[in-house]
């Protein structure tokens, strides 16, 4: 019983660590300061999509191709990143930020549900699913993804007070794009 658990929250966790998902959450919580409605966010898009997994095996892979999954996903980030780069501009023009973290939960939720789909973690999740009792298996992945969110948020927030904002957006900005386009095309 304590291998059902066990297993799932290593391997879950080492398979998130420095994983796009972290990186990404770290720069969004670099862009507010209600952590708790952003962590709250994630946490929830986190069960839902493992979730899922945990409860249907890999059944979004067999419905929409990976690839579909994995260009929507790249899409997403590619559009995130310019529209950072768009705010740096406006912020240069006088006119104001183009983009606001207005509702942090809504954004975590969004950014994790739209990105995990047949994700690593959430593939892993289903098969240990397959092997492991179900709601030991959710227990773990949960416990992993929320620990490190909960780290990633905090450091994104520490970020904000130590680096230069446009600095930030900028390399934040390239960071999506990059990301994007590598899982667009790679």
């Amino acid at each position: 019983m304590l291998s059902d658990l066990l297993i799932p929250l290593i391997t879950v966790g080492l398979g998130e660590l420095g994983d796009k998902t972290q990186l990404s959450l770290l720069i969004l919580s670099s862009k507010t300061r209600n952590n708790s409605s952003l962590l709250l966010g994630v946490s929830s898009a986190f069960l839902l999509v493992d979730g899922v997994a945990i409860v249907a095996g890999s059944w979004v892979t067999q419905i929409l191709p990976r690839l579909w999954l994995k260009a929507g996903s790249g899409i997403v980030f590619t559009i995130l990143g310019i529209l950072m780069l768009r705010e740096i501009k406006a912020w240069k023009d006088g006119t104001g930020g183009g983009i606001k973290l207005g509702n942090a939960f809504l954004m975590g939720f969004s950014l994790i549900f739209l990105t995990e789909w047949g994700d690593k973690t959430q593939i892993s999740s289903a098969l240990l699913a397959a092997e492991y009792n179900p709601y030991m298996v959710l227990i773990g992945t949960m416990s992993a993804l929320i620990a490190l969110s909960m780290v990633t948020v905090y450091l994104g927030g520490r970020a904000l007070t130590r680096i230069d904002r446009r600095s930030m957006m900028k390399i934040s900005g390239i960071i999506f794009i990059i990301i994007g386009l590598y899982m667009v095309f790679i």
